[in-house]
């Protein structure tokens, strides 16, 4: 057996770690992929230098554990999580704005947050456009060096995170860490996708 035959990762413990780390982010609520992946591979006894899935493989694993276990209640939270953002869409509207993450993607559970992208000149100029309507935010760390500014606020679901970029990024398609694409809806599009 060659070097690169040992190192090759196995298949059955991509998926077991992809599965793990699936039930760690829909019943603990953890929404960082590495961290599920990290803590699934510690409660599976592997070593650290095991070979992870990608996230792509984790997220088929949630979705399909949250349609077996959670059913017709995720759908329902899923649906809500939507009507929120699809509000947040109208009311930020003048920012050009996008719903993406794991609202969009259908895989978010209760402790997922909403994700929307801003593209404004400026934070400043979208945190004083929310304080003029007495919506108060907090401020997060943004996790990308073209991120502005990540301002987070309350909705009537889930808390959501504003990620506001340049105005000049609308036309460049984002990534995400593993370089997937990073899928992401206007307003109008939300509400077909509501209707379905």
């Amino acid at each position: 057996m060659t070097r690169h035959e040992r190192q090759r990762p196995s298949t059955g413990t991509r998926a077991s770690i992809a599965s793990a780390a699936a039930r760690l982010m829909a019943e603990d609520g953890i929404t960082d992929y590495h961290h599920a992946k990290k803590k699934a591979a510690r409660q599976l006894g592997l070593p650290e230098h095991a070979a992870f899935p990608d996230n792509a493989e984790v997220e088929a694993e949630l979705r399909a554990y949250r349609q077996l276990y959670q059913g017709d209640d995720h759908v329902e939270l899923i649906a809500a999580l939507r009507h929120s953002a699809l509000g947040l869409l109208d009311l930020l509207a003048g920012f050009n704005p996008y719903l993406t993450g794991s609202v969009l993607d259908g895989t978010a559970g209760e402790h997922s947050h909403i994700d929307i992208l801003l593209f404004a000149d400026s934070a400043k100029e979208v945190e004083i456009f929310l304080l003029n309507r007495g919506i108060d935010v907090t401020h997060a760390e943004p996790r990308n060096e073209r991120v502005e500014a990540v301002l987070q606020m309350e909705t009537d679901t889930v808390d959501a995170n504003l990620i506001i970029l340049a105005p000049h990024l609308e036309r460049i398609s984002l990534k995400h860490r593993d370089g997937r694409p990073q899928e992401r809806i206007r307003a109008d599009a939300l509400r077909a996708l509501l209707k379905e």
